[in-house]
C-alpha cells in the first residue's frame, strides 16, 4: 500500500514516469520504500530546498501511522 503510494504520487511529479521505480524493503516494524527517478527527474523530486520530498515524506509518515508501521523514503540517485 505504501509503495503504490510513493509510485502514484512520483509519477506525478515527474517528465518520465515510466522510468519510475519504488522498491520496498520490509521489516517487523519499519519498512524502507526506495524510489529511483530518470536523472533529470531527480530536482523535481526532491524540490526547492527539499521541499518536495519533505511533504512526500509526510503523507508516507501519516499513511504508515494509520497500519502501525514506520516507514522510511530514501530517493536514490
Amino acid at each position: 500500500m505504501l509503495k503504490e503510494l510513493i509510485e502514484l504520487i512520483a509519477k506525478a511529479l515527474v517528465d518520465h514516469p515510466e522510468q519510475v521505480e519504488v522498491s520496498e524493503l520490509e521489516g517487523e516494524q519499519t519498512s524502507v520504500i526506495e524510489l529511483r527517478v530518470a536523472k533529470e527527474d531527480l530536482g523535481k523530486v526532491i524540490g526547492k530546498q527539499g521541499r518536495t520530498a519533505r511533504a512526500m515524506r509526510t503523507i508516507l509518515s501519516a499513511a504508515s501511522t494509520k497500519i502501525r508501521k514506520r516507514a522510511v523514503l530514501e530517493i536514490i540517485e
